[in-house]
C-alpha cells in the first residue's frame, strides 16, 4: 500500500511537470522548462523510494505497470478538472485493456 501511495504522490507531480504548463503557453518556454524540472525533482523524491520499498514485494515489471495504471488515472483527473478536456469513450476503452494488463501481470 505505501508503494502505491508514494506512486500516486509522485505521478501528480509528474503530470503537473510534463503538462502543468499547457495552460500558461504565454509563458517563456526556459521558464517552464526550469519549473517543470523543479517538480519533476520533487517527483523523483517519491518515485525512488516507491520503486525501492516495492521492489521487495513486486518485480520490476508489475511495478511499472502499477506505475501505469496509476499514471492513467491521474491523467485522467488531471485533464479532466486542470486542462478541462473532455473523457471520451475512447480514453475509457484504453484504460479498460490497461486493467486487462494488470489482470495478465498478476497471473501465475
Amino acid at each position: 500500500m505505501k508503494t502505491v501511495i508514494l506512486l500516486t504522490v509522485s505521478n501528480v507531480f509528474m503530470t503537473f511537470a510534463w503538462y502543468g504548463h499547457l495552460r500558461y503557453k504565454d509563458s517563456a518556454l526556459w521558464k517552464v522548462i526550469l519549473v517543470s524540472w523543479l517538480i519533476a525533482f520533487a517527483e523523483y523524491c517519491f518515485q525512488v523510494p516507491a520503486n525501492r520499498i516495492g521492489h521487495y514485494q513486486f518485480s520490476a515489471a508489475q511495478l511499472k505497470i502499477i506505475q501505469e495504471v496509476i499514471t492513467l488515472i491521474v491523467f485522467a483527473v488531471f485533464s479532466l478538472f486542470y486542462l478541462k478536456e473532455d473523457l471520451k469513450w475512447n480514453y475509457l476503452a484504453s484504460f479498460a485493456m490497461m486493467a486487462g494488463a494488470v489482470f495478465f501481470m498478476f497471473r501465475d
